[in-house]
């Protein structure tokens, strides 16, 4: 059991049976009344913020979560497969738990695996990703870097994202997997 007074950003616990990680956390002592803590809490499964406030020393269930590197091997459509990097032990989860998360990710990418509990919970993709263009439109005279604008281009996962006009077909761009923002060209 975890008690208010030992909150810290980032620990998951149990509220009405739920699996919440606390993003942020604020302990209130007013001249009045007794003291409160204000808490910012994010589902474990829904990825849902909610606000929720709880009495000073108030105890909950600590969950035990881990994050594991594993390697991304392939996708089927009834399982996704993926690597451990220490054991070499292959792990088979459902598509429905991985949800969007492989959108920009190509086989052989590391990704971090998130264990609640010791069950597999949530499917975390490196930050940014190299991906190759496989097909856009030709750009035409006078698309330049401060020319603005913007064109769809489907890149080697089957991904489309939004580059400049300048990108063409076999380009290597970098992408932003939380937002699925063209970066930069590399």
């Amino acid at each position: 059991m975890v008690s208010t007074n030992d909150f810290k950003n980032g620990m998951v616990i149990e509220v009405d049976g739920k699996n919440f990680s606390i993003v942020e956390f604020l302990h209130v002592k007013p001249g009045k009344g007794g003291a409160f803590v204000r808490t910012k809490l994010k589902n474990i499964e829904t990825g849902a913020v909610v606000d929720k406030t709880f009495r000073a020393g108030e105890k909950f269930r600590r969950i035990r979560t881990e994050s594991r590197k594993m390697l991304y091997l392939y996708s089927t459509p009834d399982e996704v497969v993926l690597m451990d990097n220490d054991s070499y032990e292959q792990l088979s989860l459902a598509p429905a738990l991985v949800g969007d998360a492989l959108r920009f990710v190509r086989e052989n990418l590391e990704v971090e695996l998130l264990v609640v509990d010791g069950e597999p919970s949530q499917l975390v993709p490196p930050t940014f990703v190299e991906l190759e263009v496989t097909e856009t439109e030709p750009g035409v005279r006078g698309d330049t870097a401060s020319g603005g604008g913007y064109k769809p281009a489907t890149v080697e996962t089957g991904a489309v994202v939004q580059v400049p006009l300048f990108v063409k077909v076999g380009d290597r761009l970098k992408i932003d997997t939380r937002s699925g923002d063209y970066v930069e060209r590399v």
